[in-house]
């Protein structure tokens, strides 16, 4: 068995890239702010790909060899990159969240059941494997296997199935946010929206890490190219440990840790005058106009009423309000709809009309928007308020 061991300049920048993704993962998923559970669902897609590219690490290095006993152990998470990265932008976009999301988990759990027959296997068989993926000319080792490690014969399809899963999780995420700058009169390509703009980008670089994952399984033998990905996904998690220590409010808001733009805010123009006058006309359009009703209401367009740019009006609300936009517009609706339902009195109208006065186009977000920010869905707040 060779257990032979190297270093070079590339593997070295894939390790730095993993630590900083588990560094970085951690304070996605335990630091956020508990009102932003998108970076729960980020923090789970970065340490996937960390995890990933840290199997790459050691197998590229021949550390792999130490450890034969998790060779192979990250193929399901493969089938959790899309998930993460959908519920990701769909959370960001719609805050209330569904029991439900966890249907998306299903393929890489069963998956995972069925590598056991593999994870079972002895560290000759591994070792097998590792050599095969990247050490093709070296010699086998023979061993016989009592049970096999690929019953169905199902791993030659998992790069097909993992480059075809992903794809079609793209594809949702883009149809989300097509079908959100429709509602703000927008284009995808040219939304003023920085939240959409930022999940636009973040789900551009997953599309460029799949095509880079094709191309490499197209133009290598096995898993020699891998360590293209890995150094491709390495460059954002450390523009992003850069951006982080330029900004200190980052886990105030949910941001992508794909978006490249540094030091959000360290630059600003706004002085502490204009912030307070940007705030003041904020709460005059949400509290005196009603500007949350609208069902089609938007950051780019509350920004043209207050004649700021949506940069400058989300900076203030993170600040100030400690809330991004949709986090604020989901809090004024949901106090609307408890005044309107402590008033009304001989229950006259029903939940789904409430939805829509107070700016909600599906009656399913408002309930859950309203049980997550008073602990009851609008039928039992009902009944609190008028037994």
């Amino acid at each position: 068995m060779n257990t032979t061991t190297h270093l070079d300049a590339i593997s070295a920048f894939i390790f730095i890239g993993v630590f900083q993704g588990f560094i970085l993962s951690f304070f996605f998923i335990t630091k956020s702010s508990p009102n932003i559970k998108a970076n729960r669902y980020q923090g789970l897609l970065l340490l996937t790909l960390t995890l990933c590219i840290l199997e790459q690490f050691l197998n590229i290095t021949g550390y792999i060899t130490r450890v034969l006993v998790i060779t192979n152990s990250t193929e399901p998470l493969n089938l959790l990159i899309g998930p993460f990265l959908y519920l990701f932008v769909k959370r960001t976009i719609d805050q209330s969240g569904s029991k439900k999301e966890w249907i998306h988990l299903i393929p890489a759990f069963i998956y995972l059941c069925y590598l056991s027959f593999d994870l079972i296997q002895p560290n000759e068989v591994k070792y097998n494997s590792y050599i095969y993926s990247v050490h093709p000319d070296w010699p086998f080792l023979k061993v016989q296997m009592k049970i096999p490690n690929d019953p169905l014969g199902l791993k030659k399809w998992l790069n097909l199935v993992t480059g075809i899963h992903i794809t079609a999780y793209i594809i949702f995420s883009f149809r989300l946010l097509t079908l959100k700058c429709r509602q703000s009169g927008e284009t995808l390509l040219k939304t003023k929206d920085e939240i959409i703009r930022s999940l636009r980008d973040s789900v551009l670089h997953i599309t460029i890490v799949v095509l880079i994952f094709i191309i490499v399984k197209l133009c290598f033998k096995a898993d020699l190219g891998d360590y293209y990905i890995g150094t491709y996904v390495s460059v954002f998690i450390l523009i992003t440990t850069f951006r982080i220590m330029n900004d200190s409010v980052y886990f105030d808001r949910s941001r992508s840790f794909m978006d490249i733009s540094i030091g959000k805010y360290s630059k600003s123009s706004l002085t502490e005058t204009s912030k307070q006058k940007i705030l003041e006309n904020i709460v005059l359009e949400l509290e005196i106009r009603h500007y949350y009703s609208d069902n089609l209401a938007s950051l780019s367009e509350l920004a043209k009423k207050i004649g700021e740019s949506p940069h400058h009006v989300s900076q203030v609300m993170n600040e100030k309000l400690n809330k991004s936009f949709f986090e604020l517009l989901a809090s004024y609706r949901i106090e609307e709809a408890k005044k309107i339902l402590a008033n009304d009195k001989k229950n006259k109208l029903t939940v789904e009309e409430i939805s829509e006065m107070v700016g909600y186009n599906s009656k399913t977000a408002f309930n859950n928007s309203f049980k997550k920010l008073s602990g009851k869905t609008p039928s039992e707040f009902r009944k609190s308020v008028n037994p």
